[in-house]
């Protein structure tokens, strides 16, 4: 039998819980159940938990919002990865390229989920691995989308691994205009990449798509074909991601 919450931080800590736990998106009715709830309180809560990032709401259901998924991958992996898995394999078919799917963590992003086609075995998928932002498309995508405080962390990476700041600045300016990460050679000169992140409507980034191959595939004319797909997949995550629900918990089923 879940426990009551005694007290407005215990009613979040179990909501929060609850949503990291769970092995795939859960809906209002189901979460109030979860922790001993009624409905109407745990709704109450949730609208705190996803004004401070701890939960986000996709349609009817609530998954591990930008804060929960820096602190854990464990929350990462199962549902965020499981929400946005459909589009993964659409893409990587649609391509014929590897796919992954990234979130930011302290000081890098960390890759939390891929589909590999069977022609490119011989790739590295570089699962539950983090990069760091001189390195990789993944997380120049996002850490482009952060403001110069939030992106400190990641530019110390770079410097302490003696990358030039002044190029990685650039290319940060450079995709923030964009939107568009691609990498050519430089964690590996016969592998490409090239990625798009997924924005909430505050501007936080949620997570990254990325687009690996032979090098010699991300180029004219099949890179803008490449970019529009990673574009219109990316323009489906967001649409799924923040998605505007009803805001009467009546009439939200469970």
């Amino acid at each position: 039998m879940p426990r009551s919450a005694s007290s407005a931080v215990d009613k979040a800590l179990d909501l929060i819980e609850a949503v990291a736990r769970a092995d795939r998106p859960l809906r209002l009715g189901e979460l109030a159940q979860a922790v001993g709830l009624h409905r109407a309180t745990a709704y109450r809560v949730l609208l705190d938990l996803v004004a401070r990032g701890w939960v986000q709401r996709a349609g009817e259901h609530y998954l591990p919002g930008a804060v929960a998924l820096q602190v854990s991958r464990a929350a990462a992996s199962r549902s965020l990865a499981a929400l946005c898995r459909p589009v993964l394999e659409d893409l990587a078919e649609r391509t014929a390229m590897m796919v992954n799917l990234q979130v930011l963590e302290a000081d890098r992003s960390r890759v939390i989920d891929v589909v590999r086609p069977p022609r490119l075995e011989m790739i590295s998928d570089l699962r539950d691995e983090a990069l760091p932002v001189h390195r990789f498309a993944g997380p120049l995508a996002l850490v482009a989308q952060l403001d110069e405080r939030a992106r400190a962390p990641y530019l110390a990476v770079a410097q302490a691994a003696g990358h030039p700041l002044d190029g990685l600045l650039a290319d940060l300016a450079r995709v923030r205009d964009t939107g568009l990460a691609l990498e050519h050679g430089r964690n590996d000169k016969v592998i490409g990449s090239m990625s798009r992140a997924v924005i909430a409507p505050g501007g936080t980034p949620l997570c990254a798509v990325t687009l690996v191959g032979p090098d010699a595939e991300f180029a004219e004319p099949r890179l803008s074909a490449l970019a529009q797909a990673l574009a219109d997949a990316t323009t489906t995550l967001a649409a799924t991601l923040t998605a505007p629900a009803a805001t009467d918990p009546g009439r939200t089923r469970p």
